[in-house]
């Protein structure tokens, strides 16, 4: 089976202030925008979106759906390839982004940083090696 990733959609507390962060943070253009949901063009292949927790409960159920983090664990991250990780780090810093690891060489093969944003998700810039 031939699979490519399309869209990764993150589950937000506060879908305006998650949008927000994310204009400020990265201006990617905007495929929808919605009040129910977000949705930005990443790359040619690659989409992010942002939808409010409890709108989770239509496809997960209620007692799924009504879920919450509760020890404040990140729950996933976005790992992005930028061209400029310097800058990168610097907008995310400006844009109130916490960061747990500063821009590093990694054992991987890349130069990457890491941050969480408004709502416990990781987000790391990076370049190749």
């Amino acid at each position: 089976m031939g699979a490519k990733l399309a869209l990764t959609i993150l589950y937000v507390a506060d879908l305006a202030q998650a949008a927000a962060f994310y204009d400020a943070a990265f201006g990617f253009p905007k495929n929808v925008d919605v009040p129910q949901y977000v949705e930005y063009q990443i790359n040619g292949g690659a989409c992010l979106g942002l939808m409010p927790q409890g709108n989770t409960r239509h496809f997960l159920g209620d007692e799924i759906g009504r879920r919450t983090p509760s020890d404040d664990c990140p729950r996933g991250e976005v790992y992005l390839v930028v061209d400029d990780p310097v800058a990168a780090v610097e907008r995310l810093i400006a844009c109130g982004a916490v960061c747990t690891s500063p821009l590093a060489a990694r054992d991987w093969g890349d130069r990457a940083a890491y941050f969480l944003d408004p709502n416990g998700y990781v987000i790391a810039v990076a370049e190749k090696l």
